[in-house]
């Protein structure tokens, strides 16, 4: 099996200054690309410009593969638009099929031809326009109408007057709509909210017509919790339904946000709703057998927000896929690391959102050593280190500052257990990592699906970039 990285020992520094390893271009592509929201800022700043010139001089197959896992897969909007448009401009035998990947909803076409003209401008390719064209004809009149409305840049006629998509003639009069601005008003909850307030009488009639999406019940949970309608219970019965949550696409740190919300608010019933939603994503999970140490990095860098109007931040994120993986690891110890490190009591019988709430984030700097200084010194078998971290150490935390932490998981394998694996799980994606080697394992993302990887890898099988490469949906 070929391994991540296993004969790329090229030092560099990483945005904090510290040693460490160069990643390959499609491995640093995958981790920045799986952890970002597109154009937002992070704590050692927006890496937006270097992850779009890395993808520009990408194989194009792979960017392709990488948009479609991206939004399939980990649920990455904006990512996956600014990938297809990189395609579209630079490798158009592949554009058709990574828009059939990428395009969900109506608004993914509209997104996808503003960032193209946004990034090159016109003229847009003609298997650009081919491919949206194609798309246009997916989606029928209310997802039009839904996907309408707002400030925005490119609109819904604006691409057909680019595509001119041939169409059915049901599809025609759809389009004559479009162009028209004669689309019926949808019934959904924005459109009813607006027109009559939001309160008790039209969260009830919005409830028992089905009319609002998961996605729309989780982000309106506070909303709804103080009007107090009448069937509530059909919200938290729908929220915590399992067919429901794997069909949302929900990423973890969603029903977090969530259930942080609306705790001053809610009963418990409410909250427990929330807490069996999260817990749905590890259900059917392969047990992680032997024994695990899990190392969530808390410091002051993974304080940074995922995004400019979100609450959520990388330690958030990091608390979420922890709790994960404890909760399907058969023994696992659990710590929180900083510029010190502490051991977290995970309740075997705890939620993943009680368990991820007990992991404080407590700031500071970021020795990733740690971890690892701990189960050598104290001679601990181990059978895997997963550590979640921007693997931004820094280097005052060195004698030698040109070493790298690789030198820790070395030492540990010299005196305690040479089979130990390490499963680094890039949480920001700067596009450098501190392990190398055989039983070496660098993932990224910020959903369950990464967790995975774990049983995946060390039974044999491929790793991250192997299984970007051949996806297909």
């Amino acid at each position: 099996m070929a391994k991540f990285n296993q004969t790329n020992t090229q030092k560099t520094v990483n945005k904090s200054g510290h040693v460490a390893y160069r990643m390959e271009d499609k491995e640093k592509l995958a981790t920045m690309v799986l952890t970002t929201m597109f154009g937002e800022p992070k704590f050692y700043g927006d890496n937006t410009s270097e992850l779009v010139d890395l993808a520009e001089r990408s194989d194009m197959e792979f960017v392709a593969h990488l948009a479609v896992y991206a939004r399939k897969e980990m649920h990455l909007r904006s990512v996956s638009h600014a990938l297809t448009a990189i395609v579209a401009n630079r490798g158009k035998e592949h554009t058709r099929w990574v828009v059939r990947g990428v395009v969900e909803r109506p608004d993914d076409i509209t997104e996808i031809l503003a960032c193209y003209l946004n990034m090159y401008g016109k003229p847009v390719t003609n298997a650009l326009k081919k491919a949206l064209a194609e798309a246009m004809c997916y989606f029928n009149e209310y997802q039009f109408a839904k996907y309408n409305g707002g400030n925005k840049q490119v609109k819904f006629r604006d691409v057909l007057r680019i595509t001119h998509p041939k169409s059915s003639k049901h599809q025609a009069e759809i389009f004559g709509k479009i162009l028209s601005d004669t689309l019926e008003t949808p019934y959904t909850w924005e459109t009813q909210l607006s027109e009559r307030g939001n309160n008790r009488k039209v969260w009830e009639e919005l409830i028992e017509n089905n009319a609002l999406g998961y996605m729309a019940m989780l982000r309106n949970m506070r909303n709804i919790i103080i009007a107090d309608p009448k069937n509530i219970n059909k919200v938290y019965a729908k929220i915590s339904d399992p067919e429901a949550v794997r069909k949302s696409k929900q990423l973890p740190f969603r029903f977090l946000s969530a259930y942080r919300e609306i705790a001053p608010y809610a009963s418990s019933k409410a909250l427990d709703a929330i807490e069996a939603a999260a817990d749905v994503s590890v259900e059917n999970m392969e047990r992680i057998t032997g024994k695990t140490l899990i190392a969530i990095d808390v410091s002051g860098s993974m304080r940074q927000s995922v995004s400019q109007n979100s609450s959520v931040s990388c330690a958030d994120i990091a608390r979420m896929i922890g709790s994960m993986a404890a909760k399907i690891c058969d023994d696992c110890e659990v710590y929180a690391f900083d510029n010190n490190i502490r051991k977290v009591a995970i309740s075997s019988h705890g939620g993943v959102i009680s368990n991820a709430m007990r992991i404080p984030v407590t700031g500071g700097g970021t020795n990733i050593r740690l971890p690892f200084d701990l189960i050598t010194d104290n001679e601990k078998h181990f059978d895997r280190v997963i550590l979640l971290s921007d693997n931004e150490i820094n280097g005052s935390w060195w004698n030698d500052g040109k070493k790298t932490v690789q030198s820790s998981a070395d030492e540990y394998r010299r005196t305690v257990n040479p089979d130990l694996w390490v499963h680094a799980i890039d949480l920001v994606g700067y596009g450098t990592q501190q392990f190398i080697g055989s039983r070496t394992n660098i993932l990224a993302g910020w959903n369950e699906r990464v967790i995975e990887f774990i049983n995946i890898v060390e039974q044999g099988g491929d790793n991250l970039v192997d299984k970007i490469s051949h996806f297909e949906y």
